[in-house]
């Protein structure tokens, strides 16, 4: 019979379709493990928690690329003297971020002789005695190559300031300040505070180079009588 198929022809094809059934399956096996597998590509992976207070973190060595530490630093300088110059209408917000708390920038991000010094000034004496009688604003504009290296972790940053009620406003004035970081090791930082400040950087020396004094003290506050 022409249409009939004899058994060791059947049984060939059968066992024909088993074998590529199974290589499909074994490709498709293999490429599933490598992409659960990457075993010859690096992968970053995150684990969070919650906070915790009482946790800190040691900094050990590392060998950072020069260029990335180098915009960190100026990325941190930049973040400071704003966090320690600029001020909003805001006496609850400017007391946080002013404060001897350890969670407020300046005093975490400075030494403790930076920051009595900071302290001493006219404009945060007005606001952490009470809040000033008056509604005004002061910004710090920055230019490009406003931060400059000078060796030895010693950096020099050009900012122009400008404040501003809603009466008037004060010309700009540019000020150069000095500014020396100070990474201690073995340093460890809060838990918290590992995303703002991961290399546990700290202003050490804060020099007023030029502009006629401190900005927190021939600001605003120098000429305005109603304010003692």
């Amino acid at each position: 019979m022409p249409d009939r198929i004899e058994p060791p022809v059947l049984m060939s094809r059968l066992l024909t379709f088993v074998f590529a059934a199974m290589i499909v399956v074994l490709v498709a096996l293999v490429v599933t493990l490598y992409n659960l597998y990457p075993l010859n590509r690096p992968q970053v992976f995150f684990l969070m928690s919650a906070p915790r207070n009482d946790m800190r973190v040691v900094l050990r060595e590392m060998a950072p690329i020069s260029e990335n530490l180098d915009n960190f630093k100026r990325t941190f300088i930049r973040e400071y003297i704003k966090a320690r110059n600029e001020i909003v209408p805001n006496a609850n917000e400017m007391r946080t971020k002013w404060t001897n708390d350890a969670s407020a920038a300046v005093y975490t991000w400075s030494t403790s002789d930076v920051y009595n010094a900071f302290t001493q000034t006219n404009m945060w004496n007005a606001w952490m005695s009470g809040a000033p009688d008056f509604e005004f604003s002061c910004s710090v504009e920055f230019e490009n190559g406003a931060i400059e290296p000078r060796g030895n972790d010693v950096w020099a940053v050009t900012f122009r300031y400008f404040c501003s009620d809603s009466n008037r406003q004060m010309d700009k004035k540019e000020y150069t300040i000095r500014i020396k970081l100070d990474t201690v090791d073995d340093a460890t930082i809060k838990w918290d505070e590992r995303f703002d400040n991961p290399l546990g950087i700290r202003v050490s020396e804060y020099v007023v180079e030029s502009g006629n004094g401190d900005p927190l003290d021939t600001g605003y506050l120098a000429t305005d009588d109603t304010v003692q």
